[in-house]
């Protein structure tokens, strides 16, 4: 989120963002963000404690209990609200603010447990870190940021799809209606495909609207046919590793992706 943020941030202006603004908003946003996924692990300890993946976490341990929680979460989300508001700009402070919301309550809440479509209804929360150092940098909310926002979105349900195949078990027993639970793995799989050609689309926007450069263009290209290469793997010729290989690919392709952009912006 962080490395999204701060792309965000550099995207905006033509030069060097200000060291104050590149400092104190991304502690912000990662402080309220923090506070998100701490309500996360709040409002889900039951159900984490039925998976591998999370029961470990300290809520379902016992090594902390829910009032040091909501202690800690208010803490830290109150800290980079007061430093987005004081340093930033209200602008960011307050889509910040409205992130969390919508991923600690409305996603975390409620759609995580109402439908298998959770991840991309909800997941818009989750895509906004670039427009928030963006907001941070300008004040304002511009077509190449939320055009960043896009990519995140469109990005968050084959990554998330895919690890929800790999864990099909552990949702199953948890209770949440991923999609794999709901609809079975193949109709998943052919939503991943779906989702991954959607998001070579969008990621190609950034070139189309003078954004970025043929650089970058040749690079999300690159990056959306080998998500695409491991979507088909997963469909066509599944093993045991496909679906976690393709959610690790998953990351390294967003990650590099904002990094061709970054570098696209000033070296090319």
């Amino acid at each position: 989120m962080v490395l999204t943020s701060v792309v965000g941030m550099f995207l905006a202006v033509p030069g060097m963002v200000p060291i104050s603004t590149l400092l104190l908003g991304n502690l912000g946003i990662a402080l309220v963000a923090a506070a998100g996924a701490v309500c996360n692990h709040l409002i889900d300890r039951n159900i984490d404690l039925k998976m591998k993946r999370t029961h470990n976490r300290p809520l379902p341990q016992g090594r902390v209990g829910p009032k040091q929680t909501i202690i800690f979460a208010s803490a830290i989300g109150l800290s980079g609200m007061s430093i987005l508001l004081l340093w930033i700009n209200p602008l960011c402070a307050w889509l910040t603010l409205a992130s969390f919301v919508g991923y600690a309550f409305i996603y975390t809440g409620y759609l995580k447990h109402a439908t298998p479509q959770n991840i991309v209804i909800a997941r818009l929360a989750g895509a906004m870190p670039p427009l928030l150092g963006w907001s941070a940098v300008t004040g304002t909310i511009d077509p190449g940021a939320v055009i960043l926002v896009i990519i995140i979105f469109a990005w968050t349900p084959p990554h998330f799809w895919a690890l929800a195949i790999h864990r099909k078990d552990e949702y199953e027993k948890s209770g949440v209606p991923m999609l794999p639970v709901t609809h079975g793995e193949q109709v998943t799989k052919l939503h991943i495909i779906f989702y991954t050609g959607f998001l070579i689309v969008v990621s190609s926007m950034p070139y189309f609207i003078g954004m970025s450069g043929s650089f970058y263009l040749a690079v999300a290209m690159l990056l959306g046919a080998g998500f695409q290469f491991f979507s088909w793997m997963l469909l066509m010729k599944p093993g045991p590793r496909t679906a976690m290989n393709t959610f690790r690919y998953s990351i390294v392709y967003l990650a590099f992706l904002f990094v061709a952009l970054l570098m696209d912006h000033y070296l090319v």
